[in-house]
């Protein structure tokens, strides 16, 4: 688990497209600046984290589980 670096995630979202979800974008950051890939890291990751937690909260995602199941329907 990592803390997520909310500067550095600003300047990826500066790159992005407008329209994307953060929470997606957030999800990629992850998955690139720090290389994660396990869902269970990124969730314990975002579960830590008070505005990434809000993030999950706001998808009902509770686990690790959800997560995932989360993945599979938005990216």
């Amino acid at each position: 688990m990592v803390n997520i670096d909310w500067k550095e995630f600003k300047e990826y979202r500066t790159h992005s497209q407008k329209k994307d979800d953060n929470f997606v974008l957030l999800l990629n950051f992850l998955k690139s600046y720090y290389n994660m890939f396990s869902v269970t890291e990124i969730y314990e990751t975002l579960k830590n984290d008070d505005t990434a937690k809000m993030m999950l909260d706001k998808r009902d995602i509770i686990d690790a589980e959800g997560l995932e199941r989360y993945l599979f329907k938005a990216i």
